[in-house]
């Protein structure tokens, strides 16, 4: 009988003879390049236009080549484990083999192609990663967590790619846990081997275990990861508290993938997440990817294939339903750079994604990008984009490059339009706004909202006017009170409560949080533990109003980088952020890892414009998370009505160090909605909204009170960094005819400045308990006005090599371009 070894020998050498002499030939062929779909472009007037995004009204695109690149990566905090380490145990010894080559982790991994062979770690920690190559000669392993079968990974792929990630788990319970990989011998048909491969294994040790399996590794540098003291929390405000029982849960079930920076709803089953250019688990055509759907009734994901860098860009649906997200960073020059992504730089980037294209699972569809033919006029970091009442976007400030706090020489004090228009003569090139100009240096992602008039109040810095934008004038407000700047790096969070025909629709902005810091102060004069404000200020924007000025009242917990939640009865529902510190990271003194900010505010408080002023806040019944959700945090209400809490990231890539990129999606939602036979059900069969029109809804009250029924149509909005850009919420009229309520003959929005064309949802309130949404498209979901006179001109005025992959030089290069 032949020995083990000898009987493998065959295979191993044909496989060397892969990796060696066959992967430099696939390597340089074309076929092994990864391109984008063609994007839509608009070239002359008989072309649909560019910002439609049907797939049939393609007709030519930009083409992408990427560098080769892998996922491998350590992220601060973790530690690599080459393949030779003695931690790993290989059995039977002589199954194992090993390659050698100077792309491969230490330059070496171990193959085997024989059933049953594998490799055991035992480690101590919170989370384990799997680093391998893939090709068409890879079969089938199994992944056992603790001597049970977690998953099995097919490493099969036509093209050879080295240091990919085959597996990873995350956020075990603390302690000792044994990971062990095993060839089950099989194959999918087309693969022309069964070889799985170990090029590394990296352990997440967390905080209170690193010094176990660090010292070995890291020596005196171990000590490194002991965190900072931390100096006593911001002082407390009084909050209503009736009584202890929690009739609100939080649980933590699903992971993104990508690390939710923006999120946006985008059907009944799917969130859009969009995430800057680093390392994140998810991968997608062998590298990792920086934006995917979530899929929120099985908490599955599916990565998407972007190009350009998100880093910090804005978003916004149109009036036809196509979704939108402009703007970003540059290809950052460092680590996280363009020899090892291949993204290219998207400070003018246009991403478009089109939901109906995506089935339930969201399967169908992905992001397109076209920066020859599709692109912003300017370059914009940090941008607001808003829907008007025609159905197009209006993109406001942000900064010409990386960066972190604003300064003149980077600021972009302009307003432009998506699609282009030709409008007080500057014909699709940017527009100076003046506002935006003296609002410098906490100025970055403005808060906006289209007012039911059809204007558009902006606030930046400690400053807010009101911005005509059809006869661009402005109108100047009062100062937001006390010194308090509600903007980025001082980042506050803003809702506009909800619109109403029983007060006129009389438009009222709530903004909360921010900072007093001084935004002049450089950054090394800034202290992590510095509070932040607990102000909370509204204001109605009618002339009354504005004469009354902002009324002040102050949060429990004073937040910086907060969320501001809308729910159908019109409460807020305020939760993330810090209580010390400024958004960012790398950039001021005390820094906790590299966050700017530290005291996380883990208890989420409800704010009811409805009562009276003092009275208004209340955490009775919330419950306390146990994740941090710092810098980077998100929260959306979702179409089932929870609210979907995800993301922080105060780093400059992937890190398990406190604090951590965060993956882990929480979900808040009152106890209720899990008692189906207490929740108010609705049948709502209407998908179009004219303007005007009527349409009707069957009522199941489950018992609910019949006087006191609300029909709430929603903007979910888009969110990143506490904006919540075009959040909405608008009570619609309706009545009933007799005694019976089962069926509600409801009204349209009147006009579009109430609630502007495109995607809404539409939840029906009863006794303060509301159904599951359901989608519709206010107006007649026509695309927005076009003007290729505009397009051509915005064309000729700005340059695609900013838009399509040339690294802007000067600040905002190297690590400066990514934080932020």
């Amino acid at each position: 009988m032949a020995h083990p070894f000898l009987s493998s020998l065959p295979s191993i050498l044909s496989f060397v003879l892969f990796v060696f002499f066959v992967y430099p030939v696939i390597l340089a062929s074309p076929s092994a390049q990864a391109t984008a779909p063609e994007a839509i472009v608009r070239a002359r007037a008989d072309v649909p236009s560019a910002w439609n995004g049907r797939p049939e009204d393609d007709v030519t695109g930009d083409s992408y080549s990427r560098t080769h690149f892998t996922p491998y990566y350590v992220p601060t905090g973790s530690v690599s484990l080459d393949d030779e380490d003695p931690l790993l145990t290989y059995t039977p010894d002589d199954a194992w083999a090993t390659a050698r080559h100077p792309a491969l982790v230490g330059r070496s991994m171990h193959t085997t192609s024989q059933t049953g062979a594998r490799v055991d770690l035992t480690f101590s920690g919170i989370g384990v990663e799997w680093f391998g190559s893939v090709s068409a000669k890879h079969g089938i392993a199994e992944v056992y967590l603790n001597d049970t079968l977690n998953t099995k990974v097919d490493a099969y792929h036509a093209t050879w790619m080295k240091r990919q990630r085959l597996f990873g788990i995350d956020h075990l319970p603390f302690g000792s846990h044994r990971l062990s990989i095993v060839n089950t011998g099989k194959k999918r048909t087309k693969s022309g081997g069964t070889f799985i491969d170990i090029d590394a294994i990296v352990v997440n040790p967390a905080d209170n275990s690193r010094k176990a399996i660090t010292q070995r590794h890291l020596g005196i540098f171990g000590s490194l990861f002991a965190p900072p003291p931390h100096t006593e929390q911001p002082p407390q405000h009084a909050v209503v508290e009736t009584n202890a029982v929690t009739s609100w849960s939080l649980s933590q079930s699903g992971e993104t993938g990508v690390h939710a920076m923006q999120v946006s709803v985008i059907s009944a089953t799917q969130v859009i997440i969009i995430d800057k250019v680093e390392h994140n688990p998810l991968t997608i055509n062998g590298h990792p990817a920086w934006g995917a759907l979530y899929d929120v009734r099985t908490n599955k994901v599916r990565p998407l294939d972007m190009h350009s860098n998100s880093f910090c860009a804005g978003g916004s649906f149109l009036s036809n339903g196509s979704f939108i997200n402009l703007g970003g960073n540059p290809v950052v020059g460092d680590k996280t750079g363009a020899t090892d992504f291949g993204d290219v730089n998207g400070l003018q980037a246009v991403r478009l994604f089109h939901p109906d294209l995506c089935d339930e699972e969201g399967r169908g569809c992905d992001i397109v990008e076209a920066p020859h033919k599709l692109r912003l006029a300017s370059p914009r970091w940090y941008n607001t984009v808003l829907r008007l009442d025609d159905g197009s976007a209006m993109i406001l400030g942000g900064s010409t490059r990386g960066g972190w706090i604003n300064n003149a020489t980077t600021n972009n004090p302009t307003i432009e339009y998506f699609p282009p228009k030709n409008i007080h003569g500057f014909n699709g090139v940017p527009i100076p706004s003046l506002f935006l100009a003296e609002t410098l240096n906490s100025n970055l992602f403005p808060i906006a909202f289209l007012l039911s008039d059809g204007r558009v109040f902006v606030a930046a810095n400690q400053d807010a006017m009101i911005y005509d934008w059809k006869a661009h004038t402005e109108r100047r407000l009062p100062k937001i009170p006390n010194g308090v700047r509600v903007t980025y790096p001082m980042t506050g969070t803003a809702v506009l409560l909800p619109l109403s025909s029983t007060n006129n629709f009389a438009s009222i902005v709530l903004i909360c949080g921010g900072s007093t810091i001084d935004d002049t102060r450089a950054g090394y004069e800034i202290d992590s533990q510095e509070a932040a404000s607990s102000q909370c200020v509204r204001m109605e924007l009618s002339d009354a109003g504005i004469e009354r000025g902002w009324e002040v009242e102050q949060m429990p917990q004073a937040r910086v980088m907060p969320d501001s939640v809308l729910l159908p009865t019109g409460d807020v529902v305020i939760l993330n952020g810090a209580g010390t510190g400024i958004a960012g990271y790398g950039n001021v003194k005390d820094q906790i890892g590299f966050s700017n900010a530290d005291h996380p505010v883990l208890t989420p408080v409800i704010y009811r414009p409805s009562e009276q002023s003092g009275s208004r806040f209340t955490s009775e019944g919330l419950p306390t998370s146990n994740i941090a959700r710092v810098y980077h945090s998100v929260a959306t209400l979702v179409p089932d009505g929870r609210i979907m809490i995800a993301g922080s990231n105060p780093n400059l890539d992937r890190s398990s160090a406190q604090y951590e990129t965060e993956y882990r999606v929480e979900w808040l939602e009152p106890r209720w909605m899990n008692d189906d036979e207490t929740r108010p059900k609705a049948n709502i069969s209407v998908t179009g909204m004219p303007y005007g029109s009527t349409f009707t809804i069957t009522v199941n009250l489950n018992g609910g009170g019949s006087n006191n029924i609300k029909i709430a149509l929603m903007d979910l909005g888009f969110v990143t960094h506490s904006l919540h850009m075009n959040g909405r919420l608008v009570y619609l009229d309706f009545k009933h005819e007799g005694s019976s309520l089962s069926t509600l003959t409801v009204q349209a929005p009147p006009n579009p400045s109430i609630y502007p064309p495109g995607p809404g949802w539409i939840y029906v309130v009863v006794d303060d308990k509301w159904t599951v949404a359901s989608p519709v498209m206010v107006g007649d979901g026509s695309d927005p006005p076009e003007d290729l006179g505009a397009l051509e001109s915005m064309l000729a005025n700005s340059s695609v090599d900013e838009a399509s992959g040339k690294t802007v030089t000067g600040v905002g290069e190297g690590q400066e371009s990514a934080r932020g």
